[in-house]
């Protein structure tokens, strides 16, 4: 079994500062909306943390429209958030920052 956050507010401090909102008490998980200038951009970064995430085999829950992007994680074996989740996020933001250079 995957383990929750052992320190969730240290864990989550850096990408809260990024944008990502703590969904609790609600659910454990996280959640960040992106904007890209068009759906092309939409696409690419999120073919990028789709081909991330099958490497990790963790999944995000996310959705689309045009140039919008919103993504959830949350780990569903450890009924919250969890490294793999931290790891995740900051990708998501790695691969956002470089495309709307």
């Amino acid at each position: 079994m995957i383990s929750k956050l052992a320190n969730r507010a240290a864990s989550l401090s850096p990408l809260l500062a990024r944008g990502w909102k703590d969904q609790l008490p609600k659910r454990d998980a996280i959640i960040k909306a992106y904007q890209f200038q068009n759906f092309n951009q939409a696409w690419q970064f999120m073919s990028a943390v789709a081909l991330k995430a099958e490497q990790h085999d963790h999944h995000p829950e996310w959705f689309n429209v045009y140039n919008k992007v919103e993504v959830t994680w949350s780990t569903h074996d450890a009924q919250g958030c969890s490294e793999r989740d931290v790891k995740l996020a900051q990708f998501c933001d790695e691969v956002a920052e470089k495309l709307v250079k």
